[in-house]
């Protein structure tokens, strides 16, 4: 008998005050020939922590696929500055804070780090569209569960 496990999705990595603070290992898979982890693979460790983040913060379902008018998150802009490269067998953390709600868009500011390093940081905007692309503003409830975790912005 083939049985999916089911059950409530517990968020990884850990909240330290109001930041999110996700492990990764750099495998060899994120790397290019030189063992230096490729460019692209930055968006998808912020991925990674925007999303822990939310299932640790108490939000288990990143899309409303199952509403009435299904939604889902959109990036709405990023901006990333590299300064070092994480290499193979590196762990790195990212960091996620949060740094705004307003309506339908969420920002949030994220650094991967190597130990006291900064290798990368992003500032994401993402916001909550239907399925056709129409914005929707954040469920009371999301924003509910989001506010206590705003920091200000750094800049």
């Amino acid at each position: 008998m083939n049985k999916t496990l089911q059950g409530p999705l517990q968020g990884l990595g850990r909240i330290e005050g109001k930041t999110h603070i996700l492990p990764i290992s750099v495998y060899y898979e994120d790397t290019d020939l030189s063992g230096v982890v490729y460019h692209a693979n930055y968006l998808r460790y912020m991925e990674r922590g925007r999303t822990e983040f939310f299932r640790l913060a108490g939000i288990s379902k990143m899309a409303g696929l199952e509403d009435e008018e299904p939604t889902a998150w959109a990036i709405r802009s990023l901006t990333v500055h590299y300064h070092r490269p994480a290499r193979l067998d590196d762990l790195i953390t990212v960091h996620t804070s949060l740094i705004d709600l307003s309506g339908a868009r969420m920002k949030a500011l994220q650094k991967v780090m190597c130990g006291d390093v900064l290798l990368v940081e992003g500032r994401i905007e993402a916001c909550i569209t239907t399925l056709t692309g129409k914005p929707r503003r954040l469920p009371k409830n999301v924003q509910q569960t989001l506010a206590p975790f705003l920091v200000a912005d750094e800049t």
